[in-house]
């Protein structure tokens, strides 16, 4: 029997724009703390004085990972959250690789859920959320798709724990079918905590 329950950490993998946001979002109305990924890489480059356009986002989330390996924005994480020293059940928004996942069960009992959408809900929902960071033309979509792919997001993918369609769907659905999902992980964990 476990000396102590561990904190239960989803985390949110799939392409740019396929709602992840909009799951974290509402996860975090159900009391879950909230870190995205993609806001680690944006603090990063603040401190290094870089605009935060996709390209400079980009780069610098490769660049991290060069440097630091593959789980080098999880660990950000990690460091984020000793400085809070957050104990809470959490929310990852925006793993993009196993490794990532792999850094964070240092840390509590991970749960990986992947949201998939089509290319057009995608690029839809990319340019209707209006960030400094969103695509302006199908090119700039491609790029930043291509990018996502080179990391190791299709991996995560396809490792998923459980996966979840955002296709001709509202958000309500979404947001609904994401929290039954999580609802049976907090089952799964408070029964291996007693």
């Amino acid at each position: 029997m476990p000396d102590k329950k561990k904190r239960l950490i989803v985390c949110l993998t799939g392409m740019p724009g396929a709602g992840k946001s909009t799951v974290a979002s509402y996860l975090k109305e159900k009391g879950f703390s909230v870190i995205t990924m993609g806001d680690a890489v944006r603090e990063e480059a603040k401190r290094q004085k870089l605009e935060p356009t996709d390209a400079n986002l980009g780069s610098m989330m490769l660049k991290l990972r060069k440097e630091l390996g593959q789980g080098a924005v999880a660990h950000l994480i990690l460091k984020k959250l000793e400085r809070d020293g957050n104990k809470n059940n959490l929310v990852i928004d925006g793993i993009r690789s196993i490794p990532e996942v792999e850094v964070l069960k240092k840390v509590g009992e991970v749960r990986l859920l992947a949201i998939h959408a089509s290319q057009d809900t995608r690029f839809k929902h990319l340019t209707e959320r209006g960030r400094s960071d969103a695509p302006t033309n199908q090119d700039e979509f491609a790029g930043r798709d291509k990018r996502e792919l080179s990391v190791g997001i299709s991996e995560a993918i396809a490792l998923a724990d459980e996966t979840l369609s955002n296709n001709e769907i509202t958000i309500d659905q979404l947001k609904e079918k994401a929290y039954a999902i999580v609802k049976g992980w907090l089952a799964e964990a408070a029964a291996e905590a007693r």
